[in-house]
């Protein structure tokens, strides 16, 4: 009977033992699937499963297995993810945020940037009081462009439209400007003439024109394409929205396509004798950062852009000058103060201005020659 019992008691021993051999191995088989061990872990796992003798035919995982149970958990990791909406990245933010339409992007940029410069306006009145001799430079310059007839000057005789209707005129106006963008006053004016030739300067005709027919028209204005596809939509907003008319107020012509700051500031000067800004291109941008009569808020820094230099001289320029700065200084950087090589050695006001003869080119570039190759 005590053999018997022993029996017994050895076997239920040895079937407790194997239980729990096949526990631990599926213990480890579940941890290995979740944790995703790294290599390391792995090896020290494959070496307790060697030192456990028997049980290692139960714990060991074939690698095609492992790779499997490693996809596994990758894909309930990213099923994890969508199903908690992980945020996107930053970039896809910046490229999928369409809701906002580029007029209403024009326009937002340009309220931020004048909430900006207000803000900003006190410091500005006083770190940049209006700059040391403006008076007298203003009055040299006057004095230089009036012996001389710049280019733009028959052009903006032209743009008035003083022949036309009252209408019609401000009509012509906007068209003509919006056509005047990165495009020289002589192209310019030739192609607003080639439209009123062919009875395409009001708002019915151009609506009614094929888009092939102004594009032939207008060219060789800058953008010439684009600009063709912006005088047919802007044509169909007037006949839409204001009757055949053009807008009247600042925020309404900044809506329109291809008329930003500028072009809008001119409009409403020349069509409605409505100034309410300077009417700052590239020459005036240029020749303000020459003189030094602007400035970034709070900064001794060139303003960066043609819009920012327009903010910087609203805050000390009396606004009687307004109008009359944009013809005198473009005509100047036409004429004198140009882009490339300022004729800074007939410029009358040369010994006021903090940047004259620094963007002439040295005697030693004009005795250089270039060196021709030979030929072998």
């Amino acid at each position: 009977m005590k053999v018997k019992a022993l029996m017994i008691l050895t076997s239920s021993a040895r079937a407790f033992s194997a239980m729990n051999r096949r526990m631990y191995s599926t213990r480890s088989i579940s941890a290995e699937s979740l944790t995703l061990p790294s290599d390391s872990n792995s090896n020290s796992n494959s070496n307790s499963e060697s030192a456990n003798g028997a049980s290692g035919s139960e714990t060991r995982v074939s690698p095609l297995r492992r790779k499997r149970l490693k996809q596994e958990v990758l894909d309930s990791s990213s099923s994890h993810k969508e199903m908690c909406g992980v945020l996107p990245d930053i970039e896809d933010l910046s490229y999928k945020k369409t809701n906002v339409s580029p007029r209403e992007s024009k326009l937002n940029s340009y309220v931020k940037s004048t909430e900006a410069s207000t803000s900003a306006s006190s410091s500005i009145r006083t770190a940049g009081k209006p700059p040391e001799n403006w008076e007298k430079v203003l009055e040299g310059i006057r004095k230089m462009r009036s012996p001389e007839e710049a280019t733009v000057d028959p052009v903006n005789c032209d743009r008035t439209g003083s022949f036309l209707p009252p209408k019609e005129r401000r009509f012509y106006v906007l068209i003509g400007t919006l056509l005047s963008s990165q495009t020289k006053d002589h192209v310019t004016g030739a192609a607003v003439e080639r439209l009123r030739l062919n009875g395409l300067l009001t708002p019915e005709a151009i609506d009614k024109a094929d888009e092939s027919t102004i594009r032939e028209l207008i060219y060789p204005v800058g953008f010439y394409t684009r600009k063709a596809t912006n005088v047919k939509k802007v044509a169909k907003l007037c006949l839409m929205k204001y009757n055949g008319d053009i807008p009247r107020s600042l925020e309404e012509l900044l809506s329109l396509p291809g008329v930003g700051p500028k072009i809008a500031h001119l409009v409403l000067h020349i069509a409605w004798d409505d100034v309410q800004g300077i009417c700052v291109d590239t020459h005036v941008h240029r020749i303000c950062n020459r003189l030094g009569w602007v400035t970034k808020p709070g900064t001794k820094q060139k303003t960066s852009s043609p819009e920012e230099t327009r903010v910087a001289l609203q805050q000390w320029l009396p606004k009687e000058e307004w109008v009359a700065i944009n013809f005198l200084l473009v005509g100047f950087g036409q004429k004198i103060c140009t882009p490339l090589r300022p004729r800074c050695g007939v410029c009358s006001i040369s010994e006021l201005c903090p940047s004259a003869f620094k963007e002439t080119p040295s005697k030693s570039s004009k005795l250089k020659k270039p060196i021709k190759s030979k030929k072998v």
